[in-house]
Formats: structure tokens, sequence, C-alpha cells
């Protein structure tokens, strides 16, 4: 976990300041992952020990899987480069023009497949869901996730089993109590989904 972090850092991956996240709330640090991604060999590095634990488990039987699916944007890379470690196909859900998640570009799985789902950071579980609820639309089975970043607040639980490259603390309020905001520190909105 500590050599994610290292990569983290040595991309500018981990930014520290005042942001507003995705789910409207605000945070003092903020995973820009793409930063870390573009880097095909730190890729690489980050997701080889989380490849290595989901190896293990196949091949101890307490796991199968079929393919690699992440929600665009975030977990396009790190489901193909992990498709590209297991041996499995990497895919992705996007938005479709009704603005729900959806299989598309003529991406298509077998009714039954069990599907390890990617994602670059985990704060809310929000592109989780709506990714595995576009998965299951299709008849397909989610049976684990796989994240760079879990950066969840106590509390916020994920249905399946999570093999994480690092979990980070981070402080993070509601808008109305944030700490950041209190003292006039400016916000940034650095993320790709709309609110």
């Amino acid at each position: 976990m500590e050599e994610t972090i290292t990569l983290l850092r040595e991309s500018a991956a981990m930014l520290e300041g005042h942001f507003l996240l995705s789910s409207g709330r605000h945070s003092n640090r903020y995973f820009q992952c793409a930063r870390l991604l573009q880097y095909p060999e730190r890729a690489a590095a980050a997701l080889l020990p989380v490849a290595e634990r989901i190896k293990a488990d196949i091949k101890a039987g307490t796991l199968a899987l079929d393919a690699v699916v992440g929600p665009a944007l975030g977990g396009i890379i790190v489901a193909y480069e992990l498709g590209r470690q297991l041996g499995l196909p990497g895919l992705f859900t996007e938005r479709d023009e009704g603005g729900g998640m959806a299989l598309r570009r003529g991406f298509t799985l077998k009714k039954g497949a069990r599907i390890l789902m990617a994602e670059d950071v985990i704060t809310t579980t929000k592109s989780l869901g709506e990714c595995a609820q576009a998965l299951e639309d299709v008849g397909v089975v989610v049976v684990a996730v796989v994240c760079i970043v879990d950066r969840r607040q106590a509390g916020v639980s994920i249905s399946w089993p999570l093999y994480a490259a690092c979990q980070v603390d981070v402080a993070d309020w509601e808008a109305a109590s944030c700490e950041l905001c209190t003292k006039g520190v400016p916000l940034v909105k650095p993320g790709s989904r709309k609110l």
C-alpha cells in the first residue's frame, strides 16, 4: 500500500487543498488518478499487488472472474490494466443519452458472467452503484470490486469484497459544515462529474 501512495505522490496525483467532490461533499485532499495512470509503468506497478491478491484468490478457488468492468471515466484505464494483468477482457460502462450508466460501444457480456468492477477512487460508492445496476440489467453478476484509492469515510460500505491498492484517511465534510469554507480557503472542483 505504501508503494501505491509513493506512486501517487510521484505522479502529483494526491492533491492537497479544498475540493468539491462529485458527491457534493468537501475535502482537504483529492486524488487525480489520471496523473498516475498516464504512465503505463506506474499504472501497472500500482495495480500489480492487487492483481496478485486476486490471482491468489482465483487459484484458491474463492474467486472466479470472466471480465473486468469500470465506470467511465475513472474506471476505464483501471479496468484495462487489470484485465491485462489478469488475462481478462477490460470493458467500461458510460452515460447513455438519458444520463444513466450502460454498456455501450458494442460491448457484450454473457448472462451470468462474473464481473470484477474497477474504479480509480472510491469515496461514496455512487459510481459503483450505477455501474453495478447497469451490469445487473444485462444479466451479469458483480462478484468483487477493485480500486487504486479507497478513501471512504466510516459508515460507507461496499456490498462486495474489495481489493484496494491503498486506503487513505481523508477529511470530508458536508458543504454546510466544511471547516475549510469557514476558514475562507478557496474551493476547487477538479472532478469530471457534473453536480
